[in-house]
């Protein structure tokens, strides 16, 4: 082929990541047990490198690499912040726990691989980069899943990869009816080629695509595993779960809408709504009376998916879907991981009656934790707050007014599952034994995320304004 961009510089973030995880693999081997955690200081060094490249490749016009497999866009760009900034974040909320772990280097590079899947999905421009980004997502999210090795977590590895098999499988065969549909795997041909394709041969193929990519965001239908891998993972991995790939997915959903799916002869858009609506009100009505902290955040999280799907129903309908998705998406991955912080801060808190008299213990740890949970159901003026906003705006400027009411009571009846944890930690006494001493490391991130989710919010702004740029199409 000629013409091609085969500049690998193009790639530099994911290829910082992926060399940091081959090379800590190697150094791994060799390093004595309490010096493994140089490994994750590589990872580390490779995430924030990565960012570096990420925000100065960002300032450069739009292109593709490698072809026009990889895109160099705002969504890619701004996944690639996200998706490494939260990296970094779960390899600081997981290195004091893997400290001197016979297996501390492969956590470290597992880590690294499935988030290198969920920059390859976010940028991905072909069908077939989307199921090796989906491969790479999913199957090193596995084994972290289930690193625990106890009965917990071999269930939650175990339905993991059943229902990520599965869906894997069904997106594969989508792929293929795409490819005999529209006769390419390139976005940009099959825009044309799945316009004048038979509609339903286009319709079975793209529901087929999005389950996978689905799967990976934790929406319906792709849900059932969520709860019981979030429950039976160590927090950290918890955390990653809830957030990395989700990023990823949502990412590529948005593409797979605005650039093949954008002249087909499809009611996608109405498809994408019931699954919003299925979404938000699954999982805040599984919510409600969840009483294991990483099982209500599980739920929570299934819940989120909802509204993020708002401005992916109006894809190419409104001017603010674009904005709306990504700034979104950045306040719920700072705000969710802080709650989650909060979780690994307290390793013997388990269920929401261990909070009893967190107020009284660790008001600041308490703090940062009303600032999260409120700020997921969208309090001002943290970030999910403004991201919120702007997906409803979008809905109601492409013509789904019915569906931003519906995520508004969904809001309102979500309020009721937080409150549910907050109240607790109010009593003047109670237990509280796991709340005396709170992890160091992951406390302080705790503090950073929640500041951070008021700072993104108040700066929301200027904020919105970069992420407006354009796609590649």
């Amino acid at each position: 082929m000629t013409g091609m961009n085969e500049n690998p510089l193009d790639l530099l973030p994911e290829v910082l990541l992926a060399a940091s995880a081959v090379l800590g693999l190697l150094l791994g081997a060799w390093l004595p047990r309490r010096r493994q955690w140089l490994t994750g200081a590589l990872a580390g060094t490779a995430c924030t490198g990565g960012i570096v490249a990420a925000a100065i490749a960002a300032a450069k016009p739009v292109e593709t690499a490698f072809g026009e497999s990889f895109a160099l866009d705002t969504v890619t760009a701004t996944s690639r912040i996200v998706i490494l900034c939260s990296t970094l974040l779960v390899l600081a909320l997981a290195m004091p726990r893997m400290y001197a772990d016979p297996r501390e280097t492969e956590f470290y590079v597992l880590l690294q691989l499935a988030s290198l899947g969920a920059l390859m999905l976010a940028g991905a421009q072909d069908l077939l980069l989307l199921a090796a980004g989906y491969l790479l997502a999913s199957v090193p999210a596995y084994a972290l899943a289930g690193f625990r090795k106890d009965g917990p977590g071999t269930e939650a590895a175990l339905k993991y990869y059943v229902v990520g098999a599965l869906l894997g499988v069904l997106m594969l065969t989508g792929i293929t009816v795409l490819l005999a549909a529209g006769r390419a795997t390139s976005y940009p041909v099959l825009r044309t080629g799945l316009a004048e394709a038979p509609a339903g041969l286009v319709a079975v193929g793209t529901l087929a695509v999005l389950s996978g990519v689905l799967f990976k965001a934790g929406g319906v239908p792709g849900h059932f595993w969520v709860p019981d891998a979030v429950q039976g993972s160590s927090a950290p991995v918890a955390a990653f779960l809830t957030t990395i790939p989700k990023i990823g997915a949502l990412a590529a959903f948005y593409r797979l809408a605005a650039v093949p799916l954008a002249d087909a002869d499809l009611p996608w858009a109405d498809l994408v709504a019931v699954l919003s609506v299925a979404s938000m009100t699954l999982g805040n009505l599984a919510a409600f009376f969840q009483l294991d902290v990483k099982r209500l955040l599980a739920y929570s999280t299934i819940s989120q998916v909802g509204y993020l799907l708002l401005p992916l129903a109006v894809v190419g309908r409104s001017e603010l879907d674009q904005e709306a998705l990504l700034y979104y998406l950045a306040g719920y991955a700072l705000t969710n991981l802080g709650a989650f912080s909060v979780v690994c801060a307290l390793p013997g808190a388990d269920v929401i009656d261990d909070y009893r008299g967190l107020a009284r213990t660790h008001p600041a740890l308490l703090t940062s934790l009303v600032v999260c949970l409120l700020g997921l159901v969208g309090t001002p003026p943290t970030a999910v707050f403004l991201g919120k906003l702007e997906a409803f705006s979008a809905a109601f400027d492409g013509g789904y007014a019915w569906l931003a009411v519906v995520a508004a009571v969904n809001t309102v009846a979500s309020l009721f599952y937080y409150l549910r944890w907050i109240g607790p930690a109010f009593l003047a006494r109670g237990p509280a034994g796991a709340c005396r001493a709170p992890s160091g490391p992951a406390a302080a991130i705790a503090y950073g995320a929640a500041t951070g989710s008021v700072v993104l919010g108040l700066l929301g702004g200027t904020v919105l304004d970069v992420l407006d740029g354009p796609l590649v199409r």
